[in-house]
């Protein structure tokens, strides 16, 4: 077996001096200067943050790919700097193999094998293709300059610079196992048959959250032109679901659908008097995440405007909540209490710097380090809980960070809590999440079912329903409502 592996090391020497001198000459041009500057650039990733900053400007896939891309250079420069070079150390090509204009003034004196230059490029790369493809196949040829302007400038071998670029490729996939890659589809759902195509408006009630999500959002002048014929409602601050309720009732028979503008809130108030009226509803996207609006699948006033036109609608589940036996409260993406409505707050005050798992990962371990037990009775099993989560559908990925739904209509509420009976079992949580092990942990518990009794045994607690803390109590009946709601989606999505 040594034997073996002496020959083929051999075989590799050789491979590497051919190559090294089949690049030395090749002829003088204006490039040898630009890649030797190039890979001065590179060094401790100076132009890879570079870039990221830049793409970290905008909001959306190209900041999810800069936060992405970091993280992975972070985890490559671990594994190659501090375990590969000590583990497998080798010299560097001597200075005389390449042209004297091209060596750098202060060449590198450490292990040559591998290449941090090009694993770095590598895994900055991948991880952005992962979330941003059309940027990464932009950056690529980036990428490859990076990598082979160490073997041109003389301070690599090329198979330093091929097993650095495995190992950036290896890591910049395996941040899928921290940071799971949100699919570009919207989750699945069964067509409704005979939705109202309204092409101008006609019939619609449309409300307007002018306080929702930022500036930058469709306003009510710009949707008055889309739909000119539409009934306009604003939010006064009030009960947006009694303000509905009164506008669709006053005028029942001219409302043929329900549309609403806004952030996730919004949209929960307009989608219970939607179902309750049995009525479609239409969702502009105008918050700040847009949750339902993501998973539905309709991603801009354009999309909403299409199939409002065409008359394409889904079905899909809702949720409700009983607190202390009263009146049910709808739901469209997630309940919790405990912790999770500080976490939930947390993350979503730091992710606009940080990035939605960075900020998950701080905030969990805030909430954790502050958060008090909570004795409560799961239906009827006692347990003492941190904080507990419920989401309209099964989410993924199956972490402590549930962001997206593969189906909007499989009839389940996810459920899922974290014990604060065993020993330790903050560390033990916390351990597991950032190690990506949460499916081994007995501090986890993650269940899908229609119907879910908690009863508090104590003081009540508050309910954070649809990313808002609402009401308090401490009896809370959870039910799935299979198909209770049309929504517009275009048949193309």
């Amino acid at each position: 077996m040594l034997r073996r592996l002496r020959q083929v090391r051999r075989t590799v020497d050789r491979l590497d001096r051919d190559l090294v001198r089949r690049s030395a000459r090749l002829p003088r041009t204006p490039a040898d200067d630009w890649l030797r500057a190039l890979t001065q650039l590179a060094d401790h990733s100076k132009v890879w943050f570079a870039v990221g900053t830049g793409l970290a400007v905008r909001r959306g896939p190209t900041r999810r790919a800069a936060l992405r891309g970091v993280a992975a250079i972070a985890g490559t420069s671990a594994l190659t700097n501090l375990v590969t070079k000590r583990l497998l150390p080798r010299r560097r090509p001597a200075a005389g193999l390449v042209p004297r204009h091209r060596r750098l003034i202060d060449p590198p004196v450490s292990s040559s094998f591998p290449s941090g230059h090009a694993a770095a490029a590598a895994a900055f790369t991948t991880a952005v293709c992962m979330e941003a493809p059309v940027v990464g196949a932009v950056l690529a040829p980036l990428a490859l300059a990076v990598a082979y302007s160490r073997v041109h400038t003389g301070v690599h071998w090329p198979s330093d610079v091929a097993t650095g670029a495995l190992v950036g490729t290896g890591v910049g996939l395996a941040t899928r196992r921290w940071w799971p890659v949100r699919p570009v589809t919207p989750g699945i759902a069964r067509p409704s048959e005979n939705v109202a195509a309204l092409e101008r408006g006609e019939g619609l009630a449309l409300l307007v959250n002018a306080s929702s999500g930022n500036n930058d959002h469709a306003a009510a002048a710009e949707l008055a032109q889309r739909w000119p014929e539409a009934t306009f409602l604003s939010a006064d601050g009030g009960d947006l679901v009694a303000q509905l309720r009164e506008a669709v009732d006053a005028e029942p028979e001219r409302v043929r659908a329900l549309g609403v503008a806004g952030g996730d809130g919004t949209v929960g108030a307009a989608a219970a008097v939607a179902a309750t009226r049995h009525l479609p509803l239409v969702v502009v996207p105008a918050g700040t995440l847009n949750h339902f609006a993501r998973d539905v699948g309709v991603e801009t006033a354009d999309d909403a405007a299409r199939a409002l036109a065409a008359g394409s609608a889904v079905h899909v589940d809702l949720g409700t909540v009983r607190v202390d036996g009263g009146a049910p409260r709808w739901l469209v993406n997630t309940a919790s209490l405990g912790g999770y409505p500080d976490l939930v707050r947390l993350r979503e005050k730091w992710q606009h710097r940080w990035g939605k798992w960075p900020a998950a990962a701080a905030a969990l371990v805030r909430v954790l380090a502050r958060a008090q037990p909570i004795d409560v009775r799961i239906d009827g099993l006692d347990r003492r809980i941190w904080l507990l989560f419920v989401g309209n559908s099964g989410y993924q990925p199956k972490g402590f960070a549930p962001t997206w739904r593969p189906r909007l209509d499989d009839g389940v509420l996810d459920i899922r809590y974290v014990r604060a009976d065993l020993r330790f079992s903050r560390i033990r949580f916390c351990v597991a999440a950032l190690t990506g092990a949460m499916s081994n942990s007995r501090t986890y518990v993650q269940e899908e079912r229609d119907r879910l009794l908690i009863e508090v045994r104590g003081d009540p607690v508050a309910l954070a329903r649809d990313g808002e803390v609402g009401v308090t109590g401490s009896v809370f009946e959870f039910s799935a409502r299979d198909e209770a709601l049309r929504v517009y989606r275009p048949a193309d999505r």
